[in-house]
This record gives C-alpha cells, sequence and structure tokens, in this order.
C-alpha cells in the first residue's frame, strides 16, 4: 500500500509541480528590476538609476500605446468640433446682422407710413430723412434682404432728389405785399415806353423784411444802376432768383440762405418809382412768372 501511495505522490509532482514552477519562473522574469540610467552630460558621474520590474515597462509601454491610440481617435471629433465653432460663430455673425437688417426694414417702413401720413409732398420733403442705409446680408434669405435694401435705398435716392428739387425750386414771393406790375409785357412807368417785364413788382412797406423763396448760395450781392441794390441766389437744380431795389442788402456773396431767411428790405433804390421789390425767377437760363411758383403750384 505504501508503494501505491508513494507512486500516487509521484504522479501528481510530476503532473503539478512543472505548472507550478512554470509560473513561478515567470513570476520571477515579471519583477526582475529592469535598472534604467539617467546620465547629465555636463557630469557623467552623477547618473541617476531607476529600478522598475520588467512587468511595470510592460504595463507603461501598453498604457502609453493605449493612451496614444485614444488622443489619435480624438483627432477628428477635434477638428470636427472646431469646424462646427466656426459656423456656430458665423451663424452668429448673420444673426445679428439679420437682427440688425430686420430693425433698419422696421425703422424705413415706419419712416415711410409717417411720410405717407403728412398727405401733401410739401410736407413729406419737409419731414424726409435722407441719411444712408447700410447694406446687410443673412444665408437663405440674403437675396430678399438684398432686393428690399435696393427697394428701401431706391426710395431713399428717390426722395433725396426729390427733396434737393423742392427746396431748390422757389415757392412763394419774398415780400407780403400787392403785385404793382405783373410778369410779361408792360409799359416802363419811367420810360414810358413798351418793354417785356421779366418779372413782378411786389409793393410793399420800406424796411419790410426781403425774404429768401428757396434754399440756395448769394451768388451777388451789390448795386447796380437800374435795378439799386441787387441780391441774387443760385438755388441748384438750373433755378436762380433775383430781389432788387433793395434798401439795404444782408446777404454776402458765399452765403448760404435757407427758404425765408431775410437777405435784405425793402426800399427804392435804382430805377424806382416807389417801395418795392423786383422779383425775378430763371430757371434754365430763361425768365418765368414767379406766379407759377406760388404755394401749391411748386
Amino acid at each position: 500500500m505504501r508503494k501505491i501511495a508513494r507512486r500516487h505522490v509521484v504522479v501528481v509532482e510530476r503532473v503539478f509541480m512543472p505548472d507550478y514552477r512554470r509560473l513561478k519562473i515567470y513570476c520571477q522574469r515579471a519583477l526582475t528590476p529592469i535598472t534604467i540610467m539617467f546620465i547629465p552630460h555636463d557630469n557623467p558621474r552623477r547618473s541617476l538609476n531607476l529600478n522598475i520590474p520588467a512587468i511595470g515597462v510592460f504595463v507603461s509601454i501598453i498604457c502609453s500605446l493605449v493612451g496614444a491610440v485614444y488622443l489619435l481617435s480624438m483627432i477628428p471629433d477635434t477638428i470636427r468640433y472646431q469646424g462646427i465653432e466656426k459656423q456656430l460663430l458665423d451663424y452668429s455673425r448673420k444673426a445679428y446682422d439679420f437682427n440688425a437688417t430686420l430693425l433698419s426694414l422696421k425703422k424705413a417702413e415706419n419712416e415711410l407710413h409717417q411720410l405717407l401720413s403728412l398727405g401733401s409732398k410739401e410736407k413729406i420733403f419737409e419731414k424726409v430723412d435722407t441719411s444712408d442705409i447700410g447694406s446687410f446680408d443673412i444665408n437663405q434669405v440674403q437675396e430678399q434682404i438684398e432686393t428690399s435694401m435696393k427697394t428701401v435705398s431706391a426710395i431713399k435716392d428717390y426722395l433725396r432728389s426729390q427733396k434737393n428739387l423742392y427746396l431748390a425750386t422757389p415757392r412763394g414771393f419774398p415780400v407780403k405785399g400787392i403785385i404793382s406790375s405783373p410778369y410779361g409785357s408792360r409799359i416802363n412807368p419811367i420810360l414810358q415806353h413798351s418793354e417785356f417785364h421779366r418779372g413782378i413788382d411786389i409793393s410793399a412797406d420800406a424796411g419790410t423784411p426781403v425774404t429768401a423763396t428757396a434754399d440756395g448760395v448769394v451768388v451777388f450781392s451789390g448795386y447796380n444802376a437800374g435795378g439799386g441794390n441787387i441780391v441774387v441766389i443760385a438755388h441748384g437744380h438750373h433755378f436762380s432768383t433775383y430781389y432788387a431795389h433793395n434798401r439795404k442788402n444782408t446777404a454776402q456773396v458765399g452765403q448760404k440762405v435757407k427758404r425765408g431767411e431775410v437777405i435784405g428790405y425793402v426800399g427804392s433804390t435804382g430805377s424806382a418809382t416807389g417801395n418795392h421789390v423786383h422779383y425775378e425767377v430763371w430757371h434754365k437760363g430763361k425768365s418765368e412768372n414767379p406766379n407759377y411758383y406760388t404755394k401749391g403750384r411748386s
């Protein structure tokens, strides 16, 4: 019986001992230290030795490879994120432009409604604001916005040109008084011969203010033997006006004047039979009847 028991023990040892020894050998190899030396270039003698188990080096290499693979996998996501961020910034900028455009269009719409509510074109031209409008764009509505802005700009340009024409067109008379001599053929009251009267004579009290009938620039202010003290204003759009026989001129050459601004005072200087203003309107080099430019017919 003892022999049989010994034989079983030997068989068990032969079966299990090699695997145990092999595992022991593997563990010894895994725990075998590996020396890593750090040698400074300036002082080789002061080297630094670092002992790391072999399995530690293996684990470090595995972790490094895993980390590198993870970082490489993150590169496409990073690039994609940067692209998305750029698109978001672009959309944000366009959204801001879009909001600004809507505000501009709303403002322009309100201005047009206010202008149209004024009724007459004289009031419209007095109140219209012709400041410039900027331009904006946005992705899907860019064409529509550009079309709207062009429309609003065209309206603004038209109103601007019409307002300039309105301001340059003479309106009314330079003084309140009685027309003592009309435009056209007449007998000269001093020389007593037939002539063509290129303006109208408006009788008024001496010293009554004479006012400009349109915006413009004074191109002459001085004395003439026949017209006495004369003021001539160029208004643009081929319009000019002529004010004669003033007792005194207050406007100076080069001065910009507005409609209704005082340019002199009624008198009887030059060839005149009494206190009045000789008033002429010229358009495109020809005199025209000032009565055509009274209020309501400008």
